[in-house]
């Protein structure tokens, strides 16, 4: 699991979702008491190893180990519980931060195909959640929990990052890339469905 971790990271890395050190995935290992195999803090994702993981609880607090989870290691444990995502996946990919931008209050995406890849119907409307940005991960995990809509399996934190999740870590994965691609579309297209004109 922790070889899996890694290669989703270096493969984040290379289409420059994870930059530098920045972002964070989690696998679920067991449900109770829950503990989960997160990436560790500080390390380049684009040369990450499956020694670059630490297990932690549901607080996020490494166990039985003197590695140093990530920071934001709680909000996997809170989505993990909440949810009941068996992995989840943080990056920094520039369209969901610029959408959180646009619309600090949910993004709405509605009447796109590729809204099947992310789980829904494609004329379906949702509205992917969006938070205050806080070092404090017991503060973001109750703005996720007060959200929280267990139909869309995604939170945008404002001017910091995206978290999806899934059953596992390829599930997760895919609908981070077509969330990514909505997100894309809807931020690019803004100016057509506000009447802006360059």
């Amino acid at each position: 699991m922790t070889a899996e971790l890694a290669r989703e990271c270096v493969r984040y890395a290379r289409m420059g979702w994870m930059r530098g050190t920045s972002g964070n995935l989690s696998v679920v290992l067991q449900r109770d008491p829950l503990r989960l195999a997160v990436t560790v803090s500080g390390v380049d994702k684009g040369e990450i190893t499956a020694e670059d993981s630490v297990v932690i609880d549901s607080e996020g607090l490494a166990v039985d180990s003197d590695k140093i989870p990530s920071a934001e290691a709680g909000l996997h444990a809170r989505i993990a519980r909440v949810a009941g995502a068996g992995a989840v996946v943080h990056v920094h990919a520039l369209a969901p931060v610029v959408a959180a931008e646009h619309w600090p209050d949910g993004v709405v995406l509605k009447d796109l195909e590729m809204l099947k890849g992310f789980g829904r119907q494609a004329h379906e409307e949702i509205v992917i959640p969006v938070v205050p940005n806080s070092q404090d991960m017991v503060e973001l995990g109750d703005a996720f929990e007060k959200g929280f809509d267990p139909g869309v399996p995604a939170l945008l934190v404002a001017r910091h990052g995206v978290y999806v999740w899934g059953d596992d870590l390829m599930q997760a994965r895919h609908r981070l890339e077509c969330l990514e691609w909505l997100l894309r579309f809807k931020v690019e297209t803004r100016d057509i469905f506000t009447g802006r004109h360059s």
